[in-house]
């Protein structure tokens, strides 16, 4: 299938991409001196692709990966509160197989559903720079040519959120939680990001969460 080839050659390039030198600094970094509770572990550091369904009409932008969860694990959303989110409300609404994401070879399959982000190397406090994610940037738009599929992009967080519009040339359209904007062919759903953050503080509350998804589910039954 070309689509998948074509990810495969987009993917390769994401991997070996050393555009950005605090970044590709940083999580060499984090690499090797490691979290505590994961000393015994090898790391991936190094940028990561997106995943999931080729055919997928549901895609997820989300910030960057976690230095501790993707920059581990190898994938994005991965090993990490964030991703425990992410994995349980799409097990939840038919999109995956399993309500967990753990590691890389756990058996998680997404179902009508992609995930992506804004930066592809973790960044300092998870700020990445303008510039960063100005680099990333031609990548997630192969990706959506790739993905032709698609009809409903769920943003997680403003950086999430800013990266749409830049990507279908949306302006003066506000980013809060629950917005939800239609642009051409894809309606564009926004959400706070599930970071430990916003999820420990009560700023997304699962419930909150939750209605997210279910408008996704609702707008492509």
């Amino acid at each position: 299938m070309k689509s998948s080839a074509d990810l495969k050659t987009i993917n390769e390039k994401i991997i070996k991409c050393k555009k950005c030198p605090r970044l590709a600094s940083y999580i060499r970094k984090i690499s090797k001196e490691k979290a505590k509770r994961f000393k015994d572990q090898d790391y991936w550091g190094r940028p990561l692709t997106g995943f999931g369904d080729v055919k997928a009409r549901l895609l997820v932008i989300g910030l960057a990966p976690a230095a501790h969860g993707g920059n581990r694990t190898g994938r994005m959303f991965t090993g990490d509160s964030s991703g425990d989110w992410l994995a349980k409300v799409l097990f939840t609404f038919g999109f995956a197989n399993k309500p967990s994401s753990q590691k890389i070879d756990d058996g998680l399959q997404l179902i009508d559903a992609y995930i992506t982000a804004s930066a592809r190397c973790a960044p300092p406090e998870n700020k990445p720079t303008r510039k960063e994610l100005d680099n990333c940037f031609p990548f997630l738009v192969e990706e959506l040519k790739i993905l032709q599929n698609v009809k409903v992009i769920v943003c997680l967080g403003r950086i999430a959120f800013d990266t749409c519009c830049k990507l279908l040339d949306v302006k003066h359209v506000k980013f809060s939680h629950g917005a939800k904007f239609t642009h051409e062919k894809f309606i564009v759903i926004c959400s706070y990001h599930p970071s430990r953050q916003n999820t420990q503080t009560g700023r997304l509350t699962w419930n909150q969460w939750s209605s997210v998804f279910s408008d996704a589910r609702d707008t492509l039954s």
